[in-house]
């Protein structure tokens, strides 16, 4: 059996690189391997998107011969299907756009490169071999390019993520659509946890370089804090921006940077998680009976920024 599977909290490059890779790998069933973002289920929902995904609960994984990993290549960023690494016989493809790491899983075949999206990578395969591509289809992938280059402005777009945008739009892509499901107004929910991360603000100064750390706490699951840091980086002009959030009994830890001298992925690491030098996140677990429910667990902001971080005069 094939298996196209994408990392934890699915994106819309996530998303988008999964429809795509389902156009290259025909017999192969789609399986998310946790939840998505909201408006990537708003998404699918409001568009009624006709998507044919599974769920990971009752999902029979030790059936699975091929693993097609998309917009993933770590071990803790896919849920239980880490399970199924390392078994005999079983082929592992990845398609990804994230910087190479030690703890990358190995794949029997890897389609890896610089751009700013893996949706990028899949529409050139897509283009290269003449691929029918709907306008639905077409909306989709443009969908996970914008929002992962933040609609081409991030430093990490490239000509190439510039040319899948243009061959997108080719292919009837609705770019006001795609505007909508990218700038969606945010939840009240949202607005309370912006205003949080706000107050609680602090900067430090390490090697010569701003960092402004924030935290809050929520005792129930609030989405998108990739988005919320975004807007508390862009309204506070913040060139080094962490922000922590308690959510239940994890830690959702997002990392955003300006600055060459800071790369981002490498301080998330030792969190067990990953990204790129401008833009990086992880998840971890807290022990809920050593924390009040007013208290954001972290190690201390010298812990988060230290490393990596080179001196400013550099």
């Amino acid at each position: 059996m094939e298996v196209i599977s994408t990392h934890i909290h699915a994106d819309f490059d996530a998303l988008a690189s999964m429809v795509a890779a389902a156009k290259l790998y025909p017999r192969a069933r789609l399986l998310f391997p946790g939840s998505q973002e909201r408006n990537v289920r708003e998404f699918l929902q409001d568009t009624r998107f006709p998507l044919s995904a599974e769920r990971l609960k009752g999902f029979p994984i030790a059936s699975i011969a091929r693993l097609v990993l998309v917009d993933v290549k770590r071990e803790t960023r896919i849920g239980p299907l880490k399970e199924v690494l390392g078994r005999p016989g079983l082929e592992v493809h990845i398609y990804d756009h994230h910087p190479a790491h030690p703890k990358d899983i190995a794949g029997s075949l890897e389609v890896l490169r610089e751009v700013g999206a893996t949706t990028t990578i899949l529409v050139g395969l897509l283009r290269d071999q003449e691929v029918a591509v709907t306008p639905q289809e077409a909306t989709l992938f443009a969908l996970g390019i914008y929002e992962e280059t933040g609609f081409l402005t991030f430093t990490n777009t490239t000509e190439a993520d510039f040319r899948a945008a243009a061959f997108c739009l080719a292919h009837g892509a609705n770019l006001a659509l795609v505007a909508d499901f990218i700038r969606r107004e945010l939840t009240a929910e949202q607005v309370g946890l912006l205003n949080e991360l706000i107050r609680s603000a602090e900067t430090h100064t390490v090697n010569g370089v701003r960092v402004v750390i924030s935290t809050a706490s929520s005792d129930r699951y609030v989405g998108d804090l990739a988005m919320l840091t975004h807007k508390l980086r862009d309204m506070e002009n913040i060139n080094v921006l962490f922000t922590l959030v308690r959510m239940d009994n994890r830690v959702h830890l997002v990392a955003r940077s300006r600055l060459e001298m800071v790369d981002v992925s490498r301080i998330v690491d030792p969190f067990g998680g990953g990204g790129h030098a401008t833009a990086a996140s992880a998840t971890f677990g807290w022990l809920t009976s050593a924390l009040s429910t007013s208290a954001v667990p972290m190690r201390c902001p010298e812990t988060l920024t230290t490393s990596s971080i080179r001196p400013i005069s550099q």
